[in-house]
């Protein structure tokens, strides 16, 4: 597939923005936000490149038919007749189907995922004489439903697993945050820029130390999805070997340099010692233990530990449901106003919370 093609990256609503130019960085052409995601154009190389180094997106889509079903017989003839799917598949190989809909009553997500597997595997059946097998947890293709009222997408995801699990994290703390939202948020604080300039990255309250490995990962240059065992396009027919190894060499000798990342200086702490074992057990998979400082120190006894006098402290808090005592959150927002005030004047900060009203007793706007 060396011709240009129509893709469609997807990511958490709110995002759109940043995927966008972090699409046209990666080569992406004529790309369109969208709700919760991004249109574009571009080569298998490009697409592989988005697999391979986007931050923030869960998946990447490969649209092969759109069309009008108004009933599930609908979809099943077309999904059945439009599309040649031994172009994609081997008889002997696996499939699941995921389905997704928007503004869509009519279809329900396991009925009408059964629907396009049986549309696949019949065809299979009548050409042949023998099918693919379904594989739920790790299928050789995933092909993705997509709904709105009565207009549909099949396409081929060519990121298999959501592209948010790098591979590093098989420990997390009680909520952990998603690995492309820490980006997310890492890139709107304006991290990269900071580490450029050799700055600090804080995290009072690292939990399970993602926000530090991913801002790790951007600091050092690191592709997010070098460390993934598997992608969807692995075992799909249309797979260009050559192709990806040559983007995997490129980012493994991007990985070795290392770009600015030596420079920065990474800093997490937290209350709990077993909290802290955690993040340096899923740093250590990321590669990232030697960089990234873990200590085990409450939020109250936070100070610049480096003297420096810029950087970012950056924080997801916990919350009600991961303290178990919504009542402390009042002083835990308060102490971490307090500190940042008497330690940190000049660094920039920036704090995720699903509690705005607790937030407020930070004392800073």
């Amino acid at each position: 597939m060396t011709k240009s093609s129509e893709f469609f990256a997807t990511c958490p609503k709110g995002l759109e923005d940043i995927l966008y130019q972090e699409l046209v960085s990666l080569g992406a052409l004529e790309p369109k936000e969208t709700r919760a995601g991004v249109y574009f154009k571009g080569s298998l190389e490009t697409a592989y490149r988005v697999c391979l180094w986007s931050r923030l997106a869960n998946r990447l889509l490969l649209p092969l038919e759109r069309f009008t079903a108004k009933t599930t017989d609908d979809l099943y003839d077309r999904a059945r007749s439009l599309v040649n799917w031994h172009d994609h598949m081997e008889i002997d190989g696996s499939l699941s189907v995921d389905f997704a809909a928007s503004s869509s009553r009519e279809f329900h997500s396991h009925y009408t995922a059964l629907r396009v597997k049986d549309a696949i595997v019949d065809q299979f059946n009548k050409r042949f004489g023998r099918r693919p097998s379904v594989d739920t947890r790790s299928p050789d293709v995933r092909v993705n439903v997509h709904m709105k009222q009565e207009q549909v997408t099949l396409s081929i995801d060519l990121s298999g697993d959501s592209l948010h699990r790098r591979g590093y994290r098989s420990e997390g703390g009680p909520a952990p945050i998603k690995e492309n939202l820490a980006a997310a948020i890492l890139m709107r604080a304006g991290w990269p820029e900071i580490a450029r300039r050799g700055g600090t990255l804080i995290d009072p309250m690292c939990g399970s130390g993602t926000l530090l490995i991913e801002g790790a990962m951007i600091a050092f240059d690191m592709a997010p999805g070098l460390g993934r065992r598997h992608f969807g396009f692995s075992k799909w027919k249309g797979h260009d070997e050559v192709v990806w190894q040559n983007l995997v060499k490129e980012a493994t000798e991007r990985k070795e340099q290392g770009s600015y990342g030596e420079k920065a200086i990474f800093f997490g702490f937290d209350a709990d010692e077993h909290i802290i074992s955690q993040a340096r057990n899923n740093a250590s998979r990321a590669g990232l233990l030697s960089p990234i400082q873990f200590r085990c120190r409450a939020l109250e006894k936070l100070k610049n530990p480096d003297g420096s006098s810029k950087g970012l402290v950056i924080t997801n808090p916990p919350y009600g449901e991961r303290m178990g005592e919504k009542i402390s959150l009042a002083s835990l927002y308060r102490c971490l106003g307090e500190r940042l005030k008497t330690d940190f004047y000049g660094w920039q900060a920036s704090v995720l919370t699903a509690n705005p009203d607790p937030a407020k007793n930070m004392g800073i706007r």
